[in-house]
């Protein structure tokens, strides 16, 4: 993901890892507002956080604000409903191999005597006016959500509040978190904290080309809940960046950067960088069809699906070691 220029930009990690070789270990964090259910898109940050946490022998604080949507969604009448959606992604998230000695995740209704008291320093410097300007919200808002960038920031500055003194913090997340954390590294840092790093990455695209994989259309996303059938079907109607008939595409090859198949390779499906480009190479020159091409991507992701379903049952027992609560 990083060669790949997946995750594609950053805000000061060049420091971070300057404190880190000065012995000032870091720590992560991330998070997943809890909508619906997780689609292989919104594994990425989790992705890179592990192996970070891998490489790094570090911690880290997963966020689940389960208020946010709730106050956000005009639909959403009964904040029990968007708890139950958060433990299901929970289990998800867990499912990744994290080390539940070195991972804390909370939930913001069950962890708020810790987190509202450090969210209220961070409000004092947040005027209305800085909000309707970052995030369009107007005088019809109500005033929940407008509260909620301050919970946001508290885990990018609480293990230092924990520990007594600075600690650096390195943030995965997807570009359009980054909104919040550009209105929260200015209050940090007022607030004698170090200002967190953070890692920028790309949406993984829907596979009808959309430029994110939408959790609101089913059949441009692949649900970590799909079985192999409903994969298959979905990635057989996937945008290609093929010819319009098998002579065309042999005689004119095809464009691997409009291919949602070979995007797919890239992202999650193929870590091996000579054999993605000879699947790129394949669809310029004409030698690779969608047909074998579309085929091979799903057998992949039916194999990650049915190993991710497996995880996911073993850690049913265990998810009380990852869930901290106030």
């Amino acid at each position: 993901m990083l060669r790949r220029g997946i995750f594609f930009a950053h805000r000061e990690l060049n420091w971070l890892l300057d404190e880190y070789d000065k012995g000032n270990k870091f720590y992560l964090y991330t998070g997943r507002a809890p909508s619906g259910g997780m689609t292989l898109g919104h594994l990425i940050p989790f992705l890179l956080s592990k192996w970070l946490q891998d490489k790094f022998d570090v911690e880290l604080y997963i966020q689940i604000p389960d208020e946010e949507k709730f106050l956000a969604k005009k639909n959403i009448k009964d904040i029990e409903e968007i708890r139950k959606i958060a433990y299901d992604n929970v289990l998800d998230i867990i499912a990744l191999g994290f080390d539940p000695k070195k991972t804390k995740i909370f939930l913001d209704t069950e962890y708020a005597s810790v987190l509202y008291k450090q969210a209220c320093r961070v409000a004092k410097h947040i005027t209305f006016s800085t909000l309707k300007d970052a995030f369009g919200m107007n005088n019809d808002s109500n005033i929940g959500w407008i509260f909620y960038t301050s919970m946001q920031a508290v885990p990018a500055f609480l293990k230092s509040v924990e520990e007594g003194h600075n600690v650096p913090c390195l943030i995965p997340l997807a570009i359009d978190q980054d909104v919040h954390f550009r209105v929260a590294r200015d209050v940090i840092d007022k607030l004698g904290y170090y200002k967190p790093a953070i890692l920028e990455g790309k949406f993984l695209p829907g596979l009808n080309g959309a430029s994110k994989m939408s959790s609101s259309d089913l059949n441009s996303a692949i649900y970590l809940s799909d079985d192999h059938e409903t994969v298959i079907k979905k990635v057989n109607k996937a945008l290609t960046g093929q010819q319009a008939t098998v002579e065309l595409q042999k005689k004119y090859g095809g464009d691997p950067e409009k291919c949602m198949v070979c995007q797919y390779y890239k992202y999650l499906f193929e870590p091996d960088d000579e054999k993605l480009e000879k699947i790129f190479e394949a669809e310029r020159n004409g030698t690779l069809l969608a047909g074998e091409h579309k085929r091979d991507l799903a057998n992949r992701i039916n194999t990650f699906l049915d190993e991710h379903k497996k995880m996911r049952e073993k850690m049913k027992s265990r998810i009380d070691e990852f869930i901290v609560r106030a």
